[in-house]
């Protein structure tokens, strides 16, 4: 088994700067890309990614990167690659594929060749005259085609990495977790600071900068698809692991405050937050935009209000902004952060914004609109 590996980070579109730099954190040298940073590093980099990586989707293996233009191709390139080095003989292996601007574009063909293509390697390789068992640990195979090049990979993740373990309830239009923390992480918020939701929901963005203040790894309370992989020593799960305990600041007082008009949202938003262990970290209240009172100067407001996007809701959700505007108005030293696609935003928050960022929120394009605050 080789002592590095070629690993890549997808990313949502928009927030691969952000991945590339809490790789480049963790000691990595990052190339990015549309969608996926790639950098070489050690296997234990395959632990320590999963458990810190706060905006990245998932963490994936290269197993190799080839150019291919017929099924016969495929399925040689893919028998040559070292499949053996990562499935062992009982390891389950389902793969799943796409395929973009390619002369290959069944998917479900390329698909069942690069599924053929490894059992005859790993039935080589194992010396295994049967079918393939497929009975322990599961190691998703990817095959995705671009431009007639096939890279081929395995998911080290499972379950994507917005899935922090810590959401036992969500609203109608959750924010996920990895959109929450870079939303964070564009603002230059400094956990000695006030931090406010106007429009918390569920809690997500408040959890994760609590999260990012105390510095807790994001994956430090679930598991991951290759934490039983027999190539990656036990040593380096528990290092990782160890690690994230000894960087943890809990110690690392914080005044975050979130608020939102529904109650049985602030009440879920509780529950996630004492399941996240930050229970007593972050102070929930009912109430709405206008009956805001601002005391701290310097702080910060992270918002992902409601979107207005239904037609019949787009006078709610322009008096919601007007309001939330003459709220602020009168707070110079703070800073104040929105996610929306409301395209009329700034005419109803009264003010143009100091810069803004083209986001997607699932499938939903966004801006990031962003107010800097005099230093105060």
């Amino acid at each position: 088994m080789a002592k590095t590996v070629t690993l890549i980070a997808t990313s949502a579109m928009g927030l691969e700067s952000i991945v590339a730099n809490e790789v480049r954190n963790l000691g990595y040298d990052p190339v990015v890309d549309n969608g996926k940073i790639t950098f070489e590093a050690p296997i234990s980099a395959i632990p320590r990614c999963n458990l810190w990586l706060r905006v990245a989707d998932r963490v994936k293996i290269v197993v190799g990167e080839i150019k291919v233009e017929t099924f016969d191709e495929l399925f040689e390139a893919t028998k040559a690659l070292p499949w053996e080095n990562f499935i062992p003989e009982e390891g389950a292996f389902p793969v799943i594929g796409k395929s973009h601007k390619s002369k290959l574009y069944s998917v479900s063909d390329c698909q069942s060749i690069v599924k053929k293509a490894i059992v005859d390697r790993l039935k080589l390789k194992h010396g295994v005259a049967h079918d393939m068992p497929e009975t322990s640990s599961t190691y998703k195979v990817e095959v995705a085609l671009l431009r007639d090049i096939a890279t081929l990979t395995i998911d080290t993740s499972g379950v994507g990495l917005h899935k922090r373990g810590y959401r036992v309830g969500q609203g109608e239009a959750p924010l996920k977790e990895t959109l929450a923390a870079a939303l964070v992480f564009l603002t230059n918020w400094h956990p000695d600071r006030a931090l406010i939701d106007p429009f918390c929901g569920s809690g997500t963005i408040l959890i994760e900068a609590a999260m990012i203040g105390q510095n807790i790894a994001p994956g430090f309370n679930r598991e991951f698809a290759s934490s039983d992989w027999g190539f990656i020593p036990n040593k380096f799960w528990e290092e990782a692991l160890d690690e994230a305990e000894q960087l943890a600041n809990y110690d690392q007082p914080l005044n975050i405050i979130g608020t939102d008009i529904n109650h049985n949202m602030i009440e879920i938003a509780k529950e996630n937050a004492l399941e996240a262990g930050l229970g007593e970290l972050i102070s929930w209240k009912q109430m709405q935009v206008s009956d805001w009172t601002i005391q701290e100067e310097g702080g910060y407001l992270i918002g992902n209000p409601p979107y207005g996007e239904r037609i019949k809701d787009a006078d709610y959700v322009r008096e919601l902004y007007r309001s939330l505007g003459k709220v602020t108005a009168d707070h110079t030293t703070w800073s104040v952060y929105i996610l929306t696609s409301f395209n009329q935003f700034e005419k109803a928050y009264g003010k143009q914004a100091t810069k803004k960022r083209k986001l997607f929120n699932g499938f939903i394009e966004t801006n990031y609109y962003q107010y800097f605050g005099k230093r105060s």
